[in-house]
């Protein structure tokens, strides 16, 4: 593209607050990858400094620069300073947008694959048809080495919750009334995480009655840029539940999580729909969130249970900041036979719709991830994220270790019942 001069779009008191002292460069995925301080989120802050500073004009390499973040946030959890990394980038993001005209192929993957049908549940259902159907048939190999990569993240078959009908029998004496949020991907891929969310709520004392069904909460158009679009999604989200007369909404999407918790952030030029937004998100749970109130029974000792471990989905640890709940968890049911994961902070790749528009650097950040499981010599690996699944179950089986189980801590949970 030509060179573009972009009008002001930073918050100046928030982006001065990075001072360069470059402690999150070591934390920082594509940096440890690429090695480009262009890749850090110094070398970022520095470019959207300059773009909004008019420096110097946006270029396709500026861009690329911008595109590669993975957004995981883990550059603010090191920050002494503070920095609002996260809402920064959405803001470049959404200026640059406004601004860049994408190649055809870039539009068709962003706009129609990642904003339309990722987040349309009846026509993802349609489209995974004949990827699964060219998965067992060994066909894949036909395909662009592009969209060869979006099939294998493609789970085989839906999850089921066999024990949904006795769910019930666990559930403690309801005390507060609860929403699930079961997302778009997850309606379609992870039903039966959803069921199992629902389990989870209702054995720690939940009563859940409300199911936002398949509404896209925003978060993927909100960390590509399209702040309009993820405001539409956001007040829809909002007035839904406004009609309900539920006191949490539970989630188990840590991206959907933790951008349903920002929600103000989106309305900081309109005080009513911020109000709102703000008695919304102050009523958002991830699901680790409510883990401690399960009983006893869901508790229990597994001494027989393989060697397992855990991956932080960087929205729950960097964003909402929750590390401790899942680990406690897990600890007191699994005790020696759970093991940490080295780097269990670090990107997977996976990164909301990351590895469909950077499969590249998504592929490379998926074989560390995978090696640093393998390393561990657990058979299963527990998260919390439904993108984190897909993406460490795909780099396992490119890496030979198909043996190696993947699943979301509410289904691994409710395996308590069997």
């Amino acid at each position: 593209m030509n060179s573009i001069q972009l009008p002001p779009f930073l918050d100046r008191k928030k982006s001065d607050a990075c001072v360069h002292c470059g402690l999150c460069l070591q934390v920082c995925p594509t940096f440890l990858e690429t090695g480009n301080e262009n890749d850090s989120p110094r070398g970022r802050i520095h470019l959207m400094r300059g773009l909004d500073e008019v420096k110097f004009p946006l270029t396709e390499s500026i861009a690329d620069h911008i595109d590669r973040c993975l957004g995981c946030r883990a550059c603010e959890a090191v920050c002494p300073s503070g920095v609002e990394y996260g809402g920064m980038l959405e803001a470049t993001r959404h200026a640059i947008t406004q601004h860049r005209k994408m190649r055809l192929p870039q539009q068709l993957l962003q706009k129609v694959i990642v904003e339309r049908m990722l987040t349309w549940p009846n026509g993802l259902r349609l489209a995974v048809i004949p990827a699964r159907g060219m998965r067992r048939l060994g066909l894949t190999k036909l395909l662009p080495q592009r969209l060869r990569k979006m099939v294998e993240l493609i789970p085989q078959k839906p999850t089921r919750f066999p024990q949904a009908p006795s769910s019930r029998q666990e559930k403690t004496e309801a005390k507060v009334a609860a929403g699930i949020m079961s997302g778009c991907v997850a309606s379609v891929f992870f039903p039966g995480t959803n069921q199992a969310t629902v389990a989870v709520a209702e054995s720690s004392g939940y009563s859940v009655d409300v199911d936002s069904g398949s509404r896209c909460c925003g978060a993927i158009h909100a960390h590509s840029g399209n702040l309009p679009e993820a405001r539409k999604r956001a007040q829809a989200m909002i007035e839904f539940f406004e009609n309900t007369e539920i006191d949490i909404v539970v989630v188990n999407a840590a991206g959907c999580g933790s951008t349903m918790k920002e929600y103000p952030q989106l309305f900081n030029n309109n005080s009513e729909w911020k109000q709102r937004a703000d008695q919304f998100s102050s009523k958002v749970r991830d699901v680790t969130e409510i883990v401690e109130y399960l009983p006893i029974s869901l508790k229990k000792k597994r001494p027989d249970h393989p060697r397992t471990t855990y991956h932080d989905a960087c929205h729950l640890c960097h964003a909402q900041h929750i590390t401790e709940q899942p680990r406690a968890l897990m600890q007191e049911i699994l005790g020696n036979n759970f093991i940490e994961l080295p780097e269990s902070d670090v990107c997977c790749g996976s990164a909301g719709s990351y590895n469909i528009t950077q499969p590249e650097l998504a592929q490379r950040l998926g074989a560390r991830k995978a090696k640093n499981i393998i390393s561990t010599g657990a058979k299963v690996v527990v998260t919390s994220n439904i993108g984190c699944i897909m993406q460490i179950r795909a780099s396992l089986q490119s890496a030979g270790a198909q043996d190696i189980a993947i699943i979301h801590i509410a289904d691994w949970t409710m395996q308590a019942k069997k």
